[in-house]
């Protein structure tokens, strides 16, 4: 693998300490990707925002208006991460799919790949600029755009399983599965809409574990252990 795209949920900025944000996992992440960078990968970021703002917390809100807060949480979060990486050295930008200028560019996959070869780290904000449309699905279509060869998905379990494991010890765990077997078993640890978009276009998912930002590491080396989503 040589271009990636890298999907990563805002709740884990906090980590798990209640605050949007918890500095120094903020910085081992971006030592992470500097680093990562460094060695010669090509890497764009879409992080969710889930830290500051979910829609279902707005429950009496317009869908529309909950969504369009959530797209401006994740350009915080990427201004806080581009922040840490060039701060410690490294070098990123963030791309928005929605125009604010002077804080981000104006999303174009042409401009990433060319920003991404020349060894900065591109975070994508604001999703896909549109409501209804969740950041993993973001993701995926960000991955067909710039031609990643892969699309790696942190989560807070080391791999997707048939049930939720932490209420059914029983739970199966899965190395590897298909989009479409996702999809026909309904499991939900990659949100529908990504996992079908990411079966018509190729897209392969490596879904893996973030217990430290070590991890980010591991599996942008192929390193890390974690379930294998195949496109056919």
């Amino acid at each position: 693998m040589k271009k990636i795209l890298l999907k990563m949920s805002g709740e884990a900025l906090g980590n798990g300490t209640g605050d949007i944000y918890d500095p120094s996992f903020v910085d081992g992440v971006a030592a992470a990707l500097r680093d990562c960078a460094a060695e010669g990968y090509q890497i764009a970021l879409v992080v969710g925002a889930g830290n500051i703002w979910r829609g279902r917390r707005g429950a009496e809100m317009n869908h529309v208006t909950a969504d369009h807060m959530g797209m401006l949480a994740t350009v915080i979060n990427s201004l806080c991460l581009k922040d840490a990486i060039i701060r410690l050295g490294g070098r990123a930008r963030v791309m928005s799919a929605v125009s604010m200028m002077p804080f981000a560019e104006d999303y174009s996959a042409e401009k990433a790949c060319g920003y991404m070869s020349e060894g900065d780290v591109v975070i994508l904000g604001a999703g896909l600029g549109v409501p209804f449309m969740s950041t993993d699905t973001a993701g995926a279509v960000r991955a067909a755009e710039i031609g990643a060869d892969t699309m790696l998905m942190a989560k807070n379990i080391d791999y997707i399983y048939t049930d939720d494991p932490r209420k059914n010890p029983g739970a199966e765990r899965l190395e590897r599965i298909s989009c479409s077997e996702l999809l026909s078993r309904g499991l939900t640890a990659i949100d529908a809409t990504a996992a079908a978009f990411c079966h018509a276009n190729g897209i392969c998912i490596k879904v893996f574990g973030m217990k430290s930002p070590e991890d980010i590491k591991r599996a942008i080396r192929g390193e890390v252990t974690g379930t294998t989503v195949t496109s056919d």
